[in-house]
């Protein structure tokens, strides 16, 4: 029986990725005013995501409906330079995570598709 990767990468581990992202969000002059000092929200809808994305419960959908990720990005300038912090800081935190080489890479090959899918000026 095949497991998600949900399952494979574990709960425990996205939240804390998810988690530590904040941190560094937080210090990211470009991108930390984006959050409107509301990390605690963000933290919790991009974790609820990445539960549904990786095959975990249907959290996301349940409080937010369907993800329609463009839609709900089109209101920030993302540009070459914000997809290229927002990555410089997930692969701070990929690094520093104790998850398995096979999951950061799994986990990093999306957010590079997702960031690049995102940017829209």
């Amino acid at each position: 029986m095949k497991i998600s990767q949900y399952e494979a990468i574990g709960a425990e581990n996205i939240q804390q990725l998810i988690h530590d992202f904040y941190l560094e969000i937080k210090k990211d002059k470009l991108l930390s005013p984006m959050y409107n000092g509301d990390f605690e929200a963000a933290e919790e809808r991009l974790h609820l995501f990445m539960i549904q994305y990786l095959g975990g419960p249907e959290l996301y959908n349940e409080k937010r409906g369907h993800p329609q990720l463009r839609k709900r990005h089109k209101s920030f300038i993302i540009n070459e330079e914000a997809k290229t912090n927002w990555l410089n800081n997930m692969q701070v935190v990929l690094d520093r995570s104790t998850m398995k080489k096979v999951h950061k890479g799994f986990l990093w090959n999306y957010f590079q598709q997702t960031a690049e899918f995102l940017r829209n000026s």
